[in-house]
């Protein structure tokens, strides 16, 4: 019997327990609200407040701007080598709000600009991005990127992208020219132009590096194709061994032929350049250096000597092909901070070449500068003795 009014007993206080919780929630409610609704009561004058939460609309859900673009791809298809190109892309503001375009990013090679340079647009106003570039000379697919930035919440930076294959439309034979010291002419062979899509074209110009190579040619003559007959100055190819030739055009999709060429120096030095690691001041370093002809041709060495007398020959011996050295290396004090050396090992040979091997060197890090260019100004009046003395 008490176990049963024990139990009735603790259903009771857990009733009331409950009752409290519902109605602090309940009182609590009309204070969580910031929006009251007031409607009708069944009772004259006598309204019932009924809470409301209030709903906040995101910002990016808001109606504004929207840019909108016909297209958003623009393909060249085939285009010639350094030709110039331009496209255009239109959009419209779609949106309800005014549409401010910003930056508009470009890759390299190509520039993108507003028609008009307007950079605020109505809704239902439309406008024009354009993009230009120049092709360059060597042939191939090329995809590049463009954005667009504005004041559109759902699509800020939007992406423009532009194709093109390079095609040159007047083929060159040879593609590159190489250049021997020794053949007649230098063994240029003769150039061919001809256009691959019949359109008749002319020369306007024949020029190269140094002005080393030369042709002649009629500029009022127009043709489908070219054979020219380059001239080769070896007095001025042989201080411009490497460069190219340009070939300037009338045609309208290929501008410009551009033609590189090399020539086989007539010495080579083995190795190229001196490196010395680790170097310590006045602590002397041996290399050896071997100048050889490249067309097996006899030489003979006249005089050797260095640019700022840190390199000086031990001995030079005559070997097939050219001349064996040994020199010595004899770095410098540090001067400074400065933790490298340099000179120029120079050869010259009887005819007038002359053969340059450059010496670079960096000292050891344990390597102090010199304590002369550390030392302090004496206080006034203090007179410096001898060593060890004050």
């Amino acid at each position: 019997m008490k176990r049963n009014c024990f139990i009735v007993a603790v259903f009771v206080i857990a009733c009331v327990l409950l009752l409290q919780v519902g109605c602090q929630k309940e009182a609590k409610s009309p204070e969580e609200s910031k929006t009251m609704l007031i409607r009708p009561s069944s009772e004259p004058n006598e309204p019932v407040i009924v809470p409301v939460k209030n709903v906040t609309v995101p910002e990016a859900n808001k109606p504004g701007p929207t840019i909108t673009f016909e297209k958003v791809v623009y393909d060249f298809g085939e285009i010639g080598p350094k030709s110039s190109n331009s496209c255009e892309f239109k959009f419209t503001n779609t949106g309800v709000g005014l549409l401010k375009i910003g930056e508009i990013e470009t890759c390299c090679g190509f520039s993108g600009k507003l028609k008009g340079n307007k950079r605020d647009y109505a809704p239902g106003e439309s406008g024009t991005v354009i993009v230009t570039f120049s092709a360059g000379r060597f042939r191939g697919k090329l995809t590049k990127y463009q954005h667009v930035n504005s004041n559109d919440k759902a699509r800020p930076r939007i992406r423009l992208t532009v194709k093109a294959e390079i095609v040159p439309k007047v083929r060159y034979q040879p593609e590159r020219l190489n250049l021997l010291l020794k053949d007649a002419n230098a063994g240029c062979p003769e150039i061919t132009l001809t256009s691959l899509d019949n359109q008749p074209f002319a020369i306007k110009q024949f020029k190269s590096t140094a002005n080393s190579i030369t042709a002649d040619f009629n500029p009022s003559v127009q043709k489908t194709k070219f054979v020219l007959q380059p001239k080769v100055d070896l007095e001025i190819l042989q201080r411009a061994l490497n460069g190219s030739i340009s070939i300037s055009l009338t045609h309208p999709e290929c501008p410009t032929v551009t033609i590189p060429y090399s020539t086989l120096s007539r010495f080579k030095t083995t190795p190229p350049s001196i490196i010395v690691l680790r170097a310590e001041p006045q602590k002397p370093i041996k290399r050896k250096v071997w100048i050889l002809n490249n067309y097996n041709e006899d030489f003979e060495v006249e005089s050797a000597s260095s640019e700022k007398g840190i390199i000086k020959v031990l001995s030079q011996e005559e070997i097939r092909g050219g001349y064996q050295f040994e020199l010595e290396i004899t770095p410098p004090a540090v001067e400074g901070k400065s933790r490298l050396f340099t000179d120029v090992f120079f050869v010259n040979i009887k005819g007038g070449d002359k053969v340059l091997i450059s010496c670079r060197g960096f000292y050891s890090s344990r390597v102090a500068p010199r304590r002369d260019e550390e030392r302090l100004p004496l206080p006034p009046g203090k007179i410096e003795g001898p060593a060890g003395t004050n």
